[in-house]
């Protein structure tokens, strides 16, 4: 079996992405260790990826949504390689827009009757007193289209006009795109993730994320705190929180059409209500630190090495249907 990682020079992209190089390098050792044949791709242009198609790998792993070119349309990389008829990880591009836009997500679940916060959007100067606003405060403010906690922090939380108007000016300058604008839930904050395996069994992580304490009280899982790995992750021990979170990730990973693997972020409110917060469809697979291959450490005990075989199995399995992938794990129950 020969399998293919394809990055890019992602560092600064908001993007959600398994990170950085260092990530990559992790998940190309792991896959080694694993026994399959991988190489790791760093592309920068539509010539790198017309190599690989050359090459006919069984699988791609797709670490990275699309290579972004400067002044021309990004290039996708589950809709190139599906042109070629290159099989790969990950959702299609069309699902993978739910990911990209919390709104589109957002929208789309609330029209399939999943709860998400209330929302909408702003750009500076659109709204010119509280009165005008379409959520009372306590707001909480952050990119429509970016990901790791970027542009989040306890400025995000408003609760007047001066504090509201501010926050949109510095992040409309930050990401040039209008704010997302959502009720604030005063609540615990989690994460699932899942995989889909060939034969449609999904594997289940969920896990509570706790943020330290700010200055001011709050929790906020922001970017700061993602960066120096500040937050808790912790089992949800109460079985009704656990059955509510799993059930609201549950559907909504069935209900944007994920293919083999994605995680659910999802937020309460102190009265036990649960909504869905965004969709991480590419997820960090950073050793050691990202929610993905952590949860699956702390809920059913598995090593990385472990859950990149999962990630893998049902890509494999579409190329060689009638053969199960290598060193293949007996799942936790």
């Amino acid at each position: 079996m020969k399998i293919e990682i394809v990055t890019t020079q992602n560092e600064d992209l908001n993007e959600t992405g398994f990170g950085t190089l260092k990530a990559c390098d992790s998940v190309f050792e792991s896959i080694k260790r694993l026994g399959y044949e991988v190489k790791l791709n760093i592309c920068q242009c539509k010539l790198d990826l017309e190599s690989i198609v050359k090459r006919k790998p069984d699988l791609v792993v797709l670490a990275a949504k699309y290579i972004s070119l400067q002044n021309r349309d990004n290039i996708w990389l589950s809709e190139y390689f599906s042109r070629y008829g290159i099989n790969f990880t990950g959702s299609s591009r069309d699902v993978l827009k739910f990911d990209s836009n919390k709104i589109s997500a957002k929208l789309y679940l609330a029209n399939k009757g999943i709860k998400t916060a209330r929302y909408f959007t702003a750009i500076p100067g659109q709204y010119r007193c509280t009165s005008e606003l379409l959520i009372k405060f306590p707001l909480f403010l952050k990119p429509t289209d970016a990901a790791n906690g970027n542009g989040i922090d306890d400025s995000s939380f408003v609760t007047n006009y001066s504090e509201f108007e501010s926050k949109v000016l510095s992040l409309y300058r930050r990401f040039n795109s209008p704010i997302l604008v959502e009720e604030y839930l005063d609540g615990r904050e989690f994460t699932v993730s899942i995989i889909n395996t060939s034969n449609n069994e999904l594997i289940i992580s969920p896990i509570e994320v706790i943020p330290p304490e700010s200055k001011n009280g709050l929790r906020i899982l922001g970017e700061k705190v993602k960066k120096d790995d500040l937050e808790e992750l912790k089992l949800i021990e109460d079985d009704e929180v656990k059955n509510k979170v799993i059930k609201l990730a549950i559907d909504s990973f069935l209900t944007l059409g994920v293919r083999d693997f994605g995680r659910m972020d999802i937020r309460s409110n102190t009265s036990g209500d649960y909504f869905f917060i965004e969709a991480n469809l590419v997820p960090g697979m950073t050793y050691g630190s990202s929610y993905f291959p952590e949860s699956f450490g702390i809920e059913h005990a598995l090593t990385y090495d472990e859950v990149i075989q999962l990630m893998l199995e049902s890509g494999l399995c579409r190329t060689k249907p009638n053969i199960p992938p290598n060193n293949y794990i007996q799942r936790a129950s």
